[in-house]
C-alpha cells in the first residue's frame, strides 16, 4: 500500500513539473512575443521621431532662410561701411516714426470742430470758443485759438488784423508739421552714397587682390566685387525704404495744411459774422 501510494505520488510530482515547465515555456513564449512586438513598436516610434526631427529643420530653414541670407549677405558686405549703412537706416526710421506720430495725433475731424466752433461764435460764448480751441490739438484748433483771440481783444478785432494773425499762424504750424522731414530727405540722400562708397572701395579692394596675386582671374576679384555690389544693393532698400515712409508723411501734410486752408476761410467768414469784429 506504501508503496502504491509512493507511485502515485511519483506520477502525480512528474506530471505537475511537465505542467509547470510547459506553462513556463508557454509565458516564455508570451514573453518574447510581447517583447518583439514592443521593439518593433519602439522601432517605428523611433522612426517617426526621427522623421519629425528631420522634416523640422527643413521647416525652420524655409521660415529663416530669407532673414538668414539677409544677415549673412550682410555680414560679408563688410562690418565698416555696412554698419554706416545701417545706422542711416535706424536714424531715418526714427525721424519717420516720429513725424508719423506726430501727425496722426494732429488730425482731427475738422467739420465738426469748425461748426461746434460756429455755434459758439454765433451764441457770442467767445471764450467758450477759445477754450474750445486750447482743448483741441493740431494745427486746425491752434490757427483757430489765434483768431478767437483777437475776435475777443478790443483793439485786433478789426477783419484785417484777424486775417493777418490766421495767415502768420497757419504759416508757423506748417513749419511745425514739416519739422524733422529735412533729416530724413538727409537719410534718403545718404543711405545710397554710402552703398556707392562702398562700391568703390570695393572696387579698390578688387585691384589691390590683383597686384598682389599678379593675376585678373575671377577668383582673385570675386571678394572685392562681391563687397562692392552689396553694399549698393543695401544702401538702395534702406533708400527705397525711408523714401516709402517720407511719402507717407508727405501726404499726411499736405492733408492737414489743405485742413487749416478750409479752416483759415471758415474763420474769416465765422468772425465777419460775429457782433464783435469791427468791418
Amino acid at each position: 500500500m506504501k508503496k502504491l501510494f509512493a507511485i502515485i505520488a511519483m506520477v502525480a510530482a512528474c506530471s505537475f513539473g511537465a505542467t509547470s515547465s510547459v506553462m513556463a515555456q508557454e509565458d516564455v513564449a508570451a514573453t518574447e512575443v510581447a517583447d518583439s512586438a514592443a521593439v518593433d513598436s519602439a522601432a517605428v516610434d523611433t522612426a517617426a521621431v526621427e522623421e519629425a526631427v528631420e522634416a523640422a529643420p527643413i521647416v525652420e530653414e524655409e521660415n529663416e532662410g530669407v532673414f538668414k541670407n539677409l544677415k549673412t549677405k550682410f555680414i560679408e558686405g563688410g562690418a565698416g561701411f555696412m554698419s554706416l549703412v545701417a545706422i542711416a537706416l535706424v536714424l531715418g526710421l526714427a525721424f519717420c516714426i516720429e513725424r508719423v506720430v506726430y501727425l496722426t495725433l494732429a488730425q482731427i475731424n475738422t467739420r465738426k470742430f469748425m461748426k461746434e466752433l460756429a455755434d459758439l461764435v454765433a451764441a457770442g460764448k467767445i471764450a467758450d470758443a477759445i477754450e474750445k480751441c486750447k482743448g483741441t490739438r493740431g494745427p486746425v484748433a491752434q490757427v483757430s485759438r489765434k483768431a478767437m483771440e483777437c475776435l475777443d481783444s478790443n483793439d485786433r478785432n478789426d477783419i484785417g488784423t484777424i486775417e493777418r494773425t490766421i495767415n502768420m499762424e497757419a504759416e508757423v504750424q506748417g513749419t511745425y508739421l514739416e519739422e524733422n522731414c529735412s533729416w530724413i530727405t538727409l537719410f534718403i540722400a545718404m543711405a545710397p552714397s554710402l552703398g556707392f562708397l562702398g562700391t568703390v572701395i570695393g572696387m579698390v579692394m578688387a585691384f589691390d587682390d590683383i597686384q598682389r596675386a599678379g593675376d585678373i582671374s575671377p577668383t582673385v576679384v570675386a571678394g572685392g566685387m562681391k563687397v562692392a555690389l552689396i553694399t549698393t544693393i543695401f544702401g538702395i532698400i534702406v533708400a527705397l525704404v525711408l523714401q516709402v515712409f517720407y511719402n507717407y508723411i508727405l501726404s499726411k501734410v499736405e492733408a492737414l495744411t489743405s485742413n487749416m486752408e478750409e479752416a483759415a476761410e471758415e474763420l474769416l467768414v465765422m468772425c465777419v459774422k460775429s457782433d464783435k469784429c469791427k468791418k
